[in-house]
């Protein structure tokens, strides 16, 4: 696999299915994966494809800044009262080389009960920077 610098964005191929608290709160077949550096690929989702009441602005109004797409503002995700905090992020304006992210949250899989790509339960990536999902076909150095 390769993994760009800059990254590159791509189609995800295959259906994407997150769920949280026994609910699914994405269900996609047309997010997209960016293959960044040494990084598992982290998948961005349609906001149609969202259950959109399951997302709400982060209470910690957490913002990050990345040096290729711009500036992510978070959402924490709640179902049923269970909330997890900064679990997804998204790019309102990204810079114009990735305009193609502006309507698509990402989702750590690691703060959300489990995350698939066609059928397969994804692995999240270590640590709490970078939302990586991990899948049989993922090489890791």
């Amino acid at each position: 696999m390769d993994y760009p610098r800059p990254p590159r964005v791509e189609p995800c191929v295959g259906r994407v299915r997150v769920e949280h608290a026994g609910v699914t709160i994405a269900d996609s077949t047309r997010a997209k994966r960016v293959l960044e550096t040494t990084h598992p690929p982290t998948i961005y989702i349609p906001r149609e494809d969202l259950n959109a009441g399951a997302f709400k602005p982060a209470a910690s109004k957490r913002q990050t800044i990345c040096e290729w797409k711009g500036a992510a503002d978070y959402y924490d995700v709640e179902v049923d009262g269970q909330r997890s905090q900064n679990a997804a992020w998204h790019y309102p304006e990204p810079v114009a080389a990735y305009a193609e992210l502006a309507d698509h949250v990402a989702i750590y899989p690691g703060r959300v009960d489990a995350c698939y790509i066609d059928g397969e339960r994804v692995t999240p990536e270590q640590g709490d920077f970078y939302g990586g999902w991990i899948t049989g076909e993922i090489e890791l150095d």
